[in-house]
Formats: structure tokens, C-alpha cells, sequence
């Protein structure tokens, strides 16, 4: 039986740490916001299928990229103002892109990414102190998804269609600027985390093939899921059905996330794994198959569940397989890197006329994710901590 850790360093407090929490997820809100907006700038006219792919791999991929270099080499100190800063400058970019479209789009949302990856750093640098980090990133993703669904629902019925596109960036611009006051509160120091922040210390082999396996996963998810919208209208449905279905499958995902924030520390991570990977595989052949209204939603609402459900146990995955946590730390970036690439690997296999491919890219991304998965199962240690 492992012996599990206090925080690493002194513990930010309920107060401290929720504020550390709404930075994070302010940071991550257009992550489940891509399929409704990006989705409404392509009706527009003001995005292509493959530009919609494009944008939505500029913003993750910058994001990811500072998330991963920030823990690599960031010490954590003053933290408040530059949560602060982060927040101020992303409220512009979302204002700046009701002004744009097409490749100055991309430009945007790729800038977009740079203080949404500092505000990542900002939690998960706190989370990985955390006794349960495996809980506190269940945690996480519950209250993140809990906020894209609110803010989602809202947009669909009450901004959208009174004010196109634009208005759901107004919107992220405002949440962005109370996100700012939360930052006020945050922890102003974290303690450093042995072998994670010095300069140049990089995962063990196992901990990279780990990273490589989440960034896997999130391609698989991320790059079928911001072509929803496409898939919905190409299966001959109303344009209220994606929205209702984005919006359902983020009710889901708030219940998955929240299942796993009771259970992630409970359950075996690679069978969980596993089952929840060939659950998936179902999913992604109900979207090829381009079901009537009723069943898009039930895959949508299936597919949001195992999404969120899945991604704390990539958690005791990587601590697994490198136990000195060097790879945890750069866990959010890999993600996000994964998230990022798959919408841009997707628009090479898509067009106007047929978004299957990226569901085709996706089961094979999410195939390859737990070949590495079943590997780093089989050459654990005899006696892991996680496993």
C-alpha cells in the first residue's frame, strides 16, 4: 500500500486554491467552447472546414507549448501578477478576434494560447503538490467542464443567435477579466518541486512514452471533437441538434469528471484504461455512421462521459511510470499539445463535404495511445505505487 505524500510545500488553503483553480480554467475555457464558436464562424463564412481545424490547433498548440516549457523551466514565483497579466491580455485577444477572420483568425487564437498556457502552468503546478494529485486534476475537470457547460448553454441560447460569433467571444473576454480578480487571491509562491523545475530536467524514458500516450489520447479526442458541428450537419441534422449536442456533452462530461474526482484513486488505471478505450472505439463508430438526431446525441452524451471520465487516470499513469513526477509536471503541456495537433492532423483528412476522416484519424490515434499504455502496464515496476 503506497504511502502517499503531503503537499509539497505549505497548503494554499481552500480559498487560495479555488482561485488557483478559476485561473486554470479560464485558461482552458475555449477548449470546450471550439466545436460552438469555431462552428459559428465556419457558418459565417468567416472560416473554412480546414481553416476551423487550423485555428483550433493554433491556440491548444500554443497553449501546451508554454504549459510545457513554463514547467520545465518557470520558477514559481509571483504568481499573482502574472495570473493577473495573463488574464488581461487574454480578454483582448478574445476581443480582438470579433474583428478578424480567416488566417488572421488562426493568428489570433494562436496568440490567444500563450497566456492560457501561463494560466495552465498556474494550477497544474499546484496540483502536482497535492497529496491526491490524481483527485485535484478529477477536480479540476469537473469544475472546468462544469464552466464550459454553463458558459456554452448560455451562448447557445441567449448570444449566438442574437449576435452571431462575436458575441460568445464578448463573453469569454468578460470571464477573463473576473478570472483576473481570482488571480489576486492565488498562491503568490509554490514551493519547488524536486527534479521538475530545475532547468533542464527532462522525464525518464518511461515518463516520455507516457506523455506520448496522453498526447495520443487528446489528439483522438480533440481532433474528432471540434468537428462535431460538421459531422452533424453532413448526417442532415438542424443546426440546433450540434448545438444541443455539444451542450449535452458537456452535462456529461461534468458527471464524468466528477465520477472520477471519487474513483480515480480507487480504480486500477490501465484496465480502467483499457475499458474506457474500447467504450470510446464505440463512440467513434457512431459518428462514421452518421446517425439520425436521437442517436448523435446519445454518442455525443456517451462520448463527453468517457472523455473526462479517462483523463484523470493519465494521472497515476505517468507518476507510474516515472515516479520522480519529472513527467507529471509536463503532463497538462502534453495534453495540450495533443489536443492541438489532432483538430490540425484532422483537417488534412477532412472537407466540406465529409468530416469522417477525422473520426477514421482519431480511432487510430486512440489505438496507438494504449498500445503504449499496454506496454508501459507490462514493463512496470513489480511493486509500482500507482499501478
Amino acid at each position: 500500500m503506497e504511502t502517499r505524500p503531503n503537499w509539497i510545500g505549505a497548503p494554499p488553503g481552500p480559498l487560495r486554491a479555488s482561485a488557483s483553480l478559476a485561473v486554470g480554467v479560464n485558461g482552458i475555457m475555449i477548449a470546450g467552447l471550439q466545436p460552438l464558436l469555431l462552428g459559428a464562424l465556419q457558418l459565417a463564412h468567416r472560416l473554412s472546414a480546414a481553416e476551423l481545424g487550423r485555428a483550433a490547433t493554433a491556440e491548444l498548440l500554443t497553449m501546451g507549448a508554454v504549459a510545457g516549457l513554463a514547467g520545465l523551466f518557470l520558477p514559481p514565483r509571483h504568481l499573482r501578477p502574472l495570473g493577473v497579466l495573463a488574464c488581461l491580455v487574454l480578454a483582448g485577444l478574445d476581443v480582438a478576434t470579433t474583428r478578424a477572420d480567416g488566417a488572421t483568425i488562426t493568428l489570433l487564437r494562436g496568440a490567444a494560447g500563450i497566456p492560457s498556457g501561463v494560466m495552465m502552468w498556474l494550477t497544474i503546478s499546484m496540483i502536482t503538490r497535492a497529496p491526491r494529485p490524481e483527485q485535484w486534476s478529477a477536480l479540476f475537470l469537473t469544475v472546468q467542464t462544469l464552466g464550459q457547460f454553463v458558459l456554452s448553454a448560455v451562448i447557445s441560447a441567449f448570444v449566438i443567435g442574437r449576435f452571431g460569433p462575436n458575441g460568445g467571444f464578448f463573453a469569454l473576454a468578460g470571464v477573463s477579466v473576473i478570472a483576473a480578480g481570482a488571480a489576486l487571491i492565488a498562491p503568490p509562491s509554490l514551493a519547488p518541486l524536486a527534479h521538475a523545475e530545475t532547468p533542464g530536467g527532462l522525464p525518464t524514458p518511461a515518463g516520455a512514452a507516457a506523455l506520448l500516450a496522453a498526447f495520443l489520447f487528446l489528439a483522438f479526442q480533440f481532433g474528432v471533437w471540434v468537428y462535431a458541428e460538421p459531422l452533424s450537419h453532413q448526417a442532415g441534422h438542424v443546426p440546433q441538434v450540434a448545438e444541443t449536442a455539444i451542450s449535452l456533452s458537456l452535462a456529461f462530461q461534468v458527471l464524468g469528471s466528477g465520477a472520477a474526482t471519487f474513483l480515480a484513486h480507487r480504480l486500477p488505471w490501465f484496465r480502467t484504461l483499457l475499458v474506457l478505450s474500447l467504450a470510446s472505439l464505440g463512440c467513434l463508430a457512431g459518428f462514421a455512421a452518421l446517425p439520425g438526431p436521437l442517436l448523435f446525441l446519445v454518442d455525443a452524451a456517451v462520448f463527453g462521459f468517457l472523455w473526462l471520465f479517462l483523463l484523470p487516470f493519465l494521472v497515476p499513469m505517468t507518476i507510474a511510470a516515472d515516479p520522480t513526477r519529472r513527467s507529471a509536471v509536463l503532463l497538462g503541456g502534453a495534453q495540450l499539445l495533443g489536443g492541438s495537433l489532432g483538430p490540425l492532423l484532422s483537417s488534412l483528412v477532412v472537407s466540406d463535404a465529409d468530416a469522417r476522416g477525422a473520426v477514421v484519424l482519431g480511432a487510430i490515434s486512440l489505438i496507438a495511445a494504449m498500445v503504449i499504455v499496454a506496454a508501459l502496464h507490462i514493463r512496470r515496476p513489480r511493486a509500482p505505487a500507482l499501478a
